[in-house]
């Protein structure tokens, strides 16, 4: 980084030189994702309708813990995030050292599908159901149909 009398030249992780101007740079807020010693990696996991929540919480917590570098101080963290029309959605969300940021990143986005699929989970899928000619939406599996 390069602060010059009216702007700032900033060198981006994938090698773009970007120029802001300093006006910019000091009425903003500046986030400095290496001034602290770890990170948390957030990430989201869907799960079907008919997954055991407290299972698949479990099997990830389980597996987080064999992946290089994620922390166990603070411990990662794997709870419900909200809910789709395909069921739960997870979130994610181990810590790392900065250095090893995307390598915690990328084998925790396989641990994901890999957990999920050793343990036989469905794929989530939007159900969908046409009645009397139009499109019916249901999160919960069932079609409209059923419930008239």
């Amino acid at each position: 980084m390069n602060i010059g009398l009216f702007v700032t030249a900033i060198d981006t992780p994938d090698n773009v030189r970007t120029f802001v101007g300093n006006g910019k740079i000091f009425a903003d807020n500046i986030q400095n994702f290496s001034i602290n010693s770890f990170r948390r990696v957030d990430l989201e996991a869907q799960l079907a309708h008919s997954v055991d929540v407290s299972c698949a919480v479990q099997l990830l917590k389980d597996r987080l813990k064999a992946i290089p570098n994620v922390t166990m101080d603070p411990a990662p963290d794997v709870e419900v995030l909200k809910f789709s029309p395909m069921g739960p959605v997870l979130t994610v969300r181990p810590y790392t050292n900065n250095e090893h940021y995307w390598q915690v990143y990328f084998e925790t986005n396989r641990a994901i599908r890999e957990t999920f699929s050793e343990a036989g989970f469905p794929v989530p899928e939007q159900h969908l159901a046409v009645i009397n000619g139009s499109l019916a939406e249901r999160g919960n599996g069932q079609s409209a149909a059923a419930t008239h």
